[in-house]
């Protein structure tokens, strides 16, 4: 047990030194569109992380480990040479021509800084247009690059790097797939979500009885208890994920941000010094900020312009569907193990306090 705990506490380490936004991905933008005067041309622009870029094209000229603009012009050469080798636009199997002329500009996506490239496309025509995007994904899998063209948006990934759009029909089974999977894959990756989870559960096989954890002995009294926890996590973050993606609320990100890490502290360290034990009320109220979260992830990847109701409803269903995997993956191993007493003096105890120095981290970088 000695061991298991200083591997625990290992874990926790090596978590704390990740980035504090656990929402935030790499993720790329590109916006194409042509007018009735230019239909066989696509114009629009790239926006790239800075950060990304750096990692194909050496800015930093003179090493003083500073990126300046001019620097930045400096390497138009090697920038185009990127953009040309990692996005064709393809019509009947031939590329459109690909111009980058124009001037270079700044932008902001959570406080990151990208480089808006500049985009021209010539085409054949104006039929089914295939896209086909490579970049950064030899060096980060979870890049992602959200692509809009004439008010079609996809979401572009290692494995979904070429896809076509036919400007002729949208497809509702289309948007709601690519939503649902973003939802998944957004919980997957989303650790102060799944630690959330994971604090909540490793007392819920567990009861308070004369100040000691208890194994509770009646299975179906466990997933009575969790399943209302859940419940309650589940029905408020769908409220303020939904009501924030239509706009009905516009919270700070910051403060929603700073709200989550402080919610998965208060519920590690509510297992170690329990103060709430009734948890469903103080869940429903984190998982309004947990939703708020989820929102702004939904925010980045952006909504279809022809299902903006559909996007939102998939990316939620998406996200029950990685909680739910979670839950089946981790609720009957508690049950095995909640009888033990190294489970209820050392494992439950050890694990929240280690989720709870990742939360502090969290909660001190997003101060």
């Amino acid at each position: 047990m000695k061991t298991f705990c200083v591997f625990i506490l290992t874990l926790a380490t090596s978590l704390v030194a990740t980035n504090s936004f656990a929402h935030q991905l790499s993720t790329g933008y590109i916006t194409l569109n042509n007018t009735a005067a230019s239909q066989n041309q696509y114009s629009g622009q790239w926006q790239v992380n800075i950060t990304d870029l750096e990692q194909v094209v050496a800015f930093d000229i003179n090493n003083d480990k500073q990126i300046t603009w001019a620097e930045i012009k400096a390497k138009r050469s090697s920038i185009n040479s990127f953009v040309y080798a990692n996005l064709q636009l393809i019509q009947q199997q031939q590329a459109c021509t690909l111009s980058t002329q124009g001037a270079y500009q700044l932008d902001s996506h959570f406080n990151q800084p990208y480089l808006v490239i500049p985009l021209l496309f010539s085409c054949a025509d104006q039929t089914e247009t295939s896209l086909h995007y490579s970049a950064f994904f030899n060096t980060d899998g979870n890049h992602k690059a959200i692509v809009n063209i004439n008010n079609l948006s996809r979401v572009f990934s290692a494995a979904n790097a070429k896809q076509t759009f036919n400007f002729s029909q949208s497809s509702y089974l289309s948007t709601f797939n690519q939503y649902v999977y973003q939802g998944i894959l957004h919980i997957w990756i989303g650790i102060d979500h799944i630690l959330f989870l994971i604090a909540l559960l490793l007392t819920c096989v567990l009861t308070r009885t004369e100040k000691q954890w208890q194994g509770i002995s009646s299975k179906k009294q466990i997933i009575k208890h969790t399943a209302w926890i859940v419940t309650a996590f589940t029905l408020a973050h769908s409220i303020t994920l939904t009501a924030t993606a239509m706009n009905l609320v516009s919270p700070n990100s910051r403060w929603v941000e700073l709200g989550i890490a402080l919610s998965v502290l208060f519920a590690a360290l509510n297992n170690v010094w329990p103060l709430v034990l009734r948890l469903g009320w103080v869940t429903f109220a984190f998982g309004l900020l947990h939703g708020m979260g989820f929102a702004s992830v939904l925010g980045e990847l952006g909504l279809s312009s022809d299902y903006q109701l559909l996007s939102i409803v998939a990316f939620n269903l998406g996200v029950e569907i990685g909680q739910l995997s979670i839950l089946l993956i981790a609720l009957p191993v508690l049950i095995s193990i909640r009888g033990y007493q190294w489970y209820k003096k050392w494992l439950m105890p050890v694990g929240s306090f280690a989720i709870a120095l990742i939360a502090l981290q969290w909660s001190v970088e997003r101060f």
